[in-house]
């Protein structure tokens, strides 16, 4: 599954010349063709044939309500180099800039979403428009998805309904950056919005740029410099550059995300550079009856490597009908995944009301990693999947309550950890430093256990300082000692306080309301309670395998430490008035 496909690499063509000008481009004989060999076959074997095979594109500045100039590229199907004089669906993309570029969310390593242009093989007109501040638009960008950008997605929706090559139902798609904007896009409820596949976003931005309360993401959004903007392909009308060396000079105008999420600690956080409670303008959480007013049919694809995997599964348990597919994938790849036909078969069903299937098949698919097996469910959390505490123990991870001996551990926190592979690919993941924090492992497994859904970390800690950072990874020790991070949770001790989630959150686990009234200081050497959720995964652990926990103070992809939690060791504790834990959904099939 992990083979990348050959297929689907066509990138979309535009035209750099004159006022209105159209390029033509013909797709190879067999592209973009399904791939049913890479489909699970409980999805269905979708294989409409193709009616066009060549596609035109024009380019051009549309000004939106405030005057504001977006860059907006139109592909449509062609017969013989000009469009077909018909009117279709509308597929678009409210992206970084207009061309696609890799930074844009769904570049060159996100196989499937780079490849949605080509739809227009299928009767679709596919378009892409670059937010106001990046890319060739005009504008500058206001934090990260604020309401003007979903604002300005209401306006685009019904303008491409209104368009003489338009039927009037549109749907919207993106990864990344542009997962979150058509996730936004639903909370405005633009009457022609009629469909939404969108992978990795963020449901709560708080949840997922500051996970536990701590800033450890791997990416702080887009921080573009003139020269950067200026290699950016012009639209059509401007091929001398004139406007986008303009539109590049009002993009710096934009305060920088890292210093904006650097100075908001708490989910209610004030952002004196936005005059804003930026976490909850800019999540899509906070517009949820918006959004099921609206009724939207939402397909979200995630991956198990990928940090924001925790906040698909929450947005398919909070949207009514949504479906979910989660791959052994990175941010924002599909490899060995034929997604843009899975796409396809979910704007046909709902763009177009053909009988695709969709709606007999189960809503969650997931990949099973170990067996390499795609498995579907009508619910998440699976039923099946048992929770198994393991207490932390003299004897290691032993499943039960606690017993034996109380643990004291100390380690010594290194806040020089670097990581030169982690584990699982480059970016965003958890690396293991064999003597960076503690390990603690369990007994060899005597049968294969999968290990799906949410786990929940209970730990018992003190530390020297009035806060501090503990990070934790879940890990698959192999029996010639090869470690492997399978999944990891975290939590700003301070901001232990647990709450109730004003939405469902799958499992039941954990959360943290996290505002600066919630805050409680450690009193150094004194042991406190920290309860955190786990980020879901699916993962076989073999017979002989052992399960590994592994706790830090701190972590490579941590920016802008808070000098508060900074302890210069921290403590485990475990016995039976305080025991510690960590509890995994298995099935031991």
């Amino acid at each position: 599954m992990r083979a990348a496909l050959a297929a689907l690499a066509v990138m979309l063509a535009t035209a750099t010349t004159g006022a209105g000008a159209q390029t033509a481009t013909s797709s190879p004989a067999a592209g973009p063709a399904l791939s049913p060999a890479s489909v699970p076959s409980s999805f269905g074997h979708y294989q409409p044939p193709r009616t066009y095979s060549e596609q035109v594109t024009s380019s051009f500045y549309l000004p939106l309500r405030d005057g504001t100039k977006v860059a907006v590229l139109v592909a449509r199907p062609a017969q013989g180099g000009k469009p077909v004089d018909s009117r279709f669906p509308v597929i678009w993309h409210h992206s970084l800039s207009a061309t696609q570029q890799p930074a844009d969310g769904v570049g060159s390593r996100a196989a499937g979403f780079v490849t949605m242009p080509r739809l227009t093989d299928y009767g679709y007109v596919v378009v892409q428009v670059a937010r106001r501040g990046n890319g060739q638009s005009f504008g500058t960008m206001r934090g990260y998805h604020d309401r003007n950008e979903a604002h300005d997605a209401y306006e685009l929706i019904e303008w491409l309904a209104r368009q003489p090559w338009s039927n009037g139902m549109v749907g919207q798609y993106g990864c990344s950056n542009t997962g979150d904007a058509a996730a936004q896009a639903m909370t405005v409820n633009a009457p022609h919005l009629k469909a939404v596949f969108a992978g990795c976003f963020s449901w709560n931005k708080y949840d997922a740029m500051r996970r536990g309360g701590i800033f450890a993401q791997w990416g702080t959004g887009p921080t573009r410099t003139i020269a950067q903007d200026m290699a950016v392909k012009p639209v059509d009308t401007d091929p001398d550059k004139v406007l986008l060396r303009q539109a590049a000079e009002q993009h710096q105008r934009a305060v920088p995300l890292f210093e904006v999420w650097k100075a908001l600690p708490y989910r209610d956080s004030f952002s004196p550079q936005l005059q804003s409670p930026f976490w909850a303008e800019g999540s899509a959480s906070s517009y949820r009856p918006q959004m099921i007013q609206g009724g939207v049919p939402l397909y979200v694809v995630g991956g198990w490597r990928d940090e924001l995997r925790d906040q698909g599964l929450i947005a398919q348990a909070n949207i009514p009908g949504a479906r979910i597919l989660i791959g052994d994938w990175l941010h924002c790849e599909n490899d060995g995944f034929a997604l843009a036909e899975e796409a396809l078969r979910f704007f046909d069903r709902h763009l177009k009301g053909i009988d695709t299937g969709i709606d007999r098949d189960d809503p969650v698919h997931y990949f099973v990693v170990g067996p390499n097996v795609w498995r579907s469910s009508a619910v998440w959390p699976l039923p099946e999947a048992k929770p198994a505490s393991f207490a932390l123990t003299t004897k290691g991870l032993v499943e039960g309550a606690f017993a034996g001996a109380a643990v004291r551990r100390e380690f010594a926190v290194d806040y020089a950890v670097t990581c030169e592979k982690s584990g699982f690919g480059p970016t965003m993941q958890p690396c293991h430093n064999p003597g960076h924090g503690w390990s603690i492992a369990g007994r060899p497994f005597a049968a294969a256990a999968e290990y799906t859904g949410h786990g929940v970390a209970d730990l018992w800690i003190a530390a020297d300082t009035p806060d501090a950072n503990l990070f934790l990874y879940v890990e698959d020790v192999a029996p010639d000692g090869t470690v492997k991070v399978i999944t990891e949770g975290r939590l700003k001790a301070s901001l232990r306080k647990t709450g109730t989630a004003p939405w469902t959150l799958p499992g039941g686990y954990p959360w943290h309301r996290a505002f600066a009234e919630d805050a409680e200081a450690l009193t150094p050497g004194e042991p406190a309670r920290l309860q955190f959720d786990i980020m879901p995964t699916s993962w076989t652990f073999q017979p002989g395998h052992r399960l590994q926990v592994t706790l830090t103070g701190s972590d490579w992809r941590e920016r802008a430490r808070d000098p508060q939690a900074q302890p210069r060791a921290i403590t485990i504790l475990s016995d039976r008035a305080r025991p510690s834990s960590v509890t995994l959904p298995l099935i031991r099939r």
